[in-house]
């Protein structure tokens, strides 16, 4: 048995600002070259493979799924002997499908490592197999030179000092320190970026329990960028992630990159570096019965989606409790393989592409001695042979079939666009990729941006019309009509005194090279404040108990409590899931303004000043934030906060931003209720 003692172990902390001396641009220029990696769910969870009693669709989770006591769960740990397991054939899988690097599980959310660890009992070493697999997949991917990263959960359903327990568990609290469990948690990664060589990535998960907070995952990440500066950490680390968005939210949270999950943003996002995690079925960890496979072509042109945008995709494999990878993702990774043999120019180092949208495909680009390069990805082979590339006004260079550089093909342009003339027939029926050279940076018709602080004001309201274009007019109009080089030029912020309809375009040499862009600004009163009398200091709160998809109307509702809390507190309720409140009470204003109001929760809730929505954040999802915005009068308000819970992860923070006042959590002090 390891010593216990050694979770005692005094550790040096780097003072803040220390870990990010390293350049991040540094740090991550591999990170964007690569785009694509193998993220590796593996552990104890693969051996019931799914199935509990009459169930079969648990994966990673089904200790808490299936609700499996703990003295029942670790037993798995007698049955982990995974002889098949070959680090250099995963490495090599990889590798073959294009994947620049691989993430695996050191440790999921049930607390086992896969790790040779002297600060616990719960791993690897512990198993038959005694092998430590982390160690073996290291030295592969330093022979076959893939990048090597960690996942690493912060939740810990087996360590005796985290906190809190599972709902469901009887499992006391008494004498557990999360302090203490850091502690544990330090020392472990200690070891995993200390034992094992460079690590690209530390990949953290489970930080969205109401016991972490943002210190924690402040010091967390120094800690670990003084371990190993160059080292690239996600933004789970801290609890400033916008839900499965996987979004980092505004303001000083810790983290390098996004990980949005299970999905792919809608539009690229320009300066922020994110990373789509996936499966290539229903599940991470492996499930036997789970055959919903996504198939060869939906995940090659979901690469190129994501590359077309800026980002990378991290492509999921479970393997099974014998080590293996499952047929099925085999296939799909040689598929992918064979379609990146040919193009893997049009995903490595790529960036975003500069059409809002193509109506064949996708489109990735490179910089090339101060022209461009666009890789087009053609999902949809034109029927006549050309190819229109709309809206790009550069003049166009050679342009080939990246699976056949040596056949030029012809271009003409046509008004705003570039044809390209194709052969009858496409290279590769999933995606053919055409290169197409154009000179200087892209020049497309994206129109301008017109910006305010808000879209309602109350008495006046600047306006900004910008645009990141090179040699362009900008042209305006206030009376919703489209902008002619005749109407007026944007030469700085406008000034509206009175609902307006503010349109905008970009010219060059007099003529139009943008679609028109317009927004409504409205004028509006503010409500009016309240006589309150008596207030008191609080809130009044109804607690009630169900299940919910979405918030209930709590007024049909018996409630199981009531009373007053001092602000939007889960304190009285009985049970971690299936539970909902309403709170009742005014907000007091200093000043007359726009205000904006959030809700960031999980699972739903919604926001009322009087009897507006001003906040609608309904329904069942992760940590996610919404906002809205009212004209208020200074002094008393009526407000009204709904929220449910139905399982998984439970929170409520409620802010506000308003005139000189930053966006905040509504202080206590703003909050009062009366007889």
């Amino acid at each position: 048995m390891k010593l216990t003692l050694l979770l005692l172990i005094t550790l040096w902390f780097c003072p803040v600002g220390m870990a990010r001396d390293f350049p991040d641009d540094t740090r991550l220029e591999w990170w964007r070259e690569a785009r694509f990696g193998m993220f590796i769910h593996w552990g104890l969870y693969s051996i019931p493979a799914g199935a509990w009693q009459d169930k079969t669709t648990h994966g990673e989770w089904i200790r808490q799924t299936a609700q499996i006591p703990l003295e029942v769960y670790d037993q798995f740990i007698s049955d982990f002997n995974p002889l098949k397991f070959d680090a250099d054939e995963w490495v090599r899988m990889a590798k073959a499908a294009g994947m620049k690097y691989i993430v695996l599980t050191s440790k999921h959310h049930d607390g086992f490592c896969l790790f040779n660890s002297d600060y616990t009992d719960f791993d690897i070493m512990n198993t038959p197999f005694k092998r430590d697999i982390l160690k073996e997949l290291a030295d592969a991917c330093q022979e076959q030179g893939i990048k090597l990263c960690w996942y690493h959960s912060i939740m810990d359903w087996h360590h005796p000092d985290y906190l809190p327990r599972r709902s469901w568990e009887d499992r006391p609290a008494d004498g557990a320190e999360l302090d203490r469990y850091i502690t544990y948690m330090k020392n472990q990664l200690r070891e995993l970026v200390t034992n094992y060589g460079d690590i690209g990535v530390l990949w953290f998960d489970g930080e969205w329990e109401d016991t972490w907070n943002h210190e924690y995952g402040q010091d967390l990440y120094d800690y670990v960028r003084s371990l190993q500066p160059s080292i690239i950490i996600n933004n789970r680390v801290d609890v400033g992630r916008s839900g499965m968005q996987g979004l980092t939210k505004k303001g000083s949270y810790a983290g390098d990159f996004g990980t949005p999950e299970q999905e792919i943003p809608p539009t690229g996002i320009p300066g922020v570096d994110w990373e789509t995690c996936m499966t290539m079925n229903d599940h991470w960890g492996y499930n036997k019965n789970d055959n919903n496979w996504k198939s060869d072509v939906d995940l090659i042109r979901k690469l190129a989606d994501i590359a077309s945008k800026g980002g990378n995709f991290l492509l999921n494999v479970g393997p099974t409790a014998e080590g293996l990878f499952p047929q099925p993702s085999i296939d799909r990774l040689h598929a992918i393989g064979r379609w990146m043999q040919v193009n893997k120019d049009a995903i490595y180092g790529t960036s975003a592409s500069p059409f809002k949208d193509l109506s064949w495909g996708r489109c990735t680009q490179k910089s090339v001695k101060g022209d461009t390069r666009l890789y087009l990805h053609v999902f949809s082979w034109p029927a006549d042979g050309q190819l229109v590339v709309p809206g790009i006004y550069n003049n166009p260079g050679d342009a080939f079939l990246l699976a056949d550089p040596t056949q030029k093909l012809a271009v003409h342009r046509k008004e705003d666009a570039l044809v390209i003339h194709l052969p009858e027939s496409a290279p590769d029926l999933i995606n053919s990729v055409v290169v197409l050279d154009v000179a200087g940076k892209p020049d497309v018709n994206n129109p301008p941006i017109i910006a305010a602080a808000h879209d309602i004001f109350i008495d006046r309201l600047n306006v900004s019309i910008t645009s990141k274009r090179d040699n362009i007019d900008i042209r305006y109009t206030l009376d919703g009509s489209t902008p002619t080089m005749t109407s007026p030029a944007v030469t700085g912020a406008i000034n509206l005194l009175e609902t307006t309809v503010v349109s905008a375009g970009a010219f060059r040499n007099g003529q139009p090279v943008s679609k028109s862009v317009q927004y409504k600004f409205n004028k509006v009163k503010p409500q009016e404040g309240l006589a309150v009398r008596e207030p008191r200091q609080g809130l009044r709160y109804g607690y009630y108990e169900g299940s919910w998809d979405q918030l209930p109307d709590f007024g049909v509702l018996t409630s199981v409590k009531e009373g007053v809390l001092s602000d939007f507190d889960f304190s009285p309720r009985n049970q971690s899931e299936y539970f909902g409140f309403q709170y009742d009470g005014f907000i007091r204003l200093p000043e007359t303004g726009i205000y904006s109001f959030f809700t960031d929760s999980d699972d739903g809730s919604q926001l009322f000043i009087g009897d507006k929505l001003v906040v609608d954040n309904d329904g069942l999802h992760g940590m996610t934030e919404e906002t809205g915005v009212v004209a208020l009068r200074a002094g008393f308000h009526p407000i009204r906060v709904t929220f449910f819970e139905k399982t998984g992860g439970d929170e409520l923070q409620v802010y506000y931003r308003g005139p000189n006042i930053k966006k905040q959590a509504i202080p206590k002090q703003a909050l009062f209720y009366n007889k």
